[in-house]
């Protein structure tokens, strides 16, 4: 494993005390140079990542497995760990779980499978998404397939009628390529309100997840999984600070200043 400094060692030494964590991912590129995108790791972080979860005694659930049991039968470290969108290069990224033993959730957009993304680019990875028979595959090997709409819309500015076809089509269509029942969702961009988590209740998701920071769980509520974000600019170090303090404000600087009001109010 790659050194860890002694200050995150430390740190992370006291995490899993807060509950389960979620990571987000998006796209894994070989290598191991810094990607230009920042939703983009490379793959030799993302080995590093998951050999630290390995060794740190992390249980890696889907997602749906989580939400299906109650909030108290997860003690110890547990990190489900996500991948949005479903870029093809995703699926090294998928054989590197497979080798040890971790499973993972994959919120896929429906109207872009095995094609180029129908939405807006903004520096994502170039050419198409995951097919119908890597999606199959994927799903025998244990990973958990999700919804991600039908095309990356942004819920937040639909009418109730446009949503409920984003949530339902979408759905509907994982659930006939895959031969199995599709219970988790992931809000597009992040982008969502009282409504929208009332409307995938509805459309018969039994989870779904934000970009909110935090610990999984600490809401309370189904529809409003909190997820921590693994950029391009992550070292090991501040992916394990990540875990310990369930958030992204983990550079030195944070840390300081943490520390700092914490004096204060003693």
């Amino acid at each position: 494993m790659t050194w860890l400094d002694p200050l995150s060692r430390a740190m992370h030494n006291q995490a899993g005390q807060h509950g389960p964590a979620m990571l987000m991912y998006h796209a894994v590129t070989p290598g191991a140079g810094t990607p230009s995108w920042p939703w983009a790791v490379s793959m030799q972080r993302f080995r590093e990542q998951l050999d630290f979860l390995a060794a740190e005694g992390y249980a890696t659930p889907t997602m749906g497995t989580l939400a299906a049991r109650p909030a108290k039968a997860w003690g110890g470290r547990t990190a489900v760990i996500t991948f949005d969108d479903g870029y093809v290069d995703n699926l090294a990224a998928c054989e590197e779980l497979q080798k040890r033993g971790m499973r993972a959730t994959w919120f896929i957009v429906s109207g872009s499978i095995g094609r180029e993304p129908a939405w807006p680019a903004d520096g994502r990875p170039v050419g198409r998404l995951l097919n119908a028979n890597e999606l199959r595959e994927m799903q025998a090997g244990g990973m958990e397939i999700g919804s991600h709409t039908v095309s990356h819309a942004r819920l937040t500015e639909l009418d109730d009628a446009a949503m409920m076809r984003e949530l339902v089509e979408s759905k509907t269509t994982l659930e006939t390529l895959l031969g199995q029942p599709i219970g988790s969702f992931a809000y597009p961009y992040g982008a969502w309100d009282v409504r929208c988590a009332e409307a995938a209740q509805h459309a018969g998701y039994a989870a779904a997840c934000t970009t909110r920071t935090g610990w999984v769980l600490r809401d309370g509520n189904p529809y409003q999984l909190r997820r921590l974000t693994v950029f391009n600019s992550d070292t090991l170090g501040s992916f394990a600070r990540k875990l310990y303090f369930g958030s992204h404000d983990v550079r030195w600087r944070d840390i300081a200043a943490y520390a700092f009001r914490r004096l204060k109010r003693t």
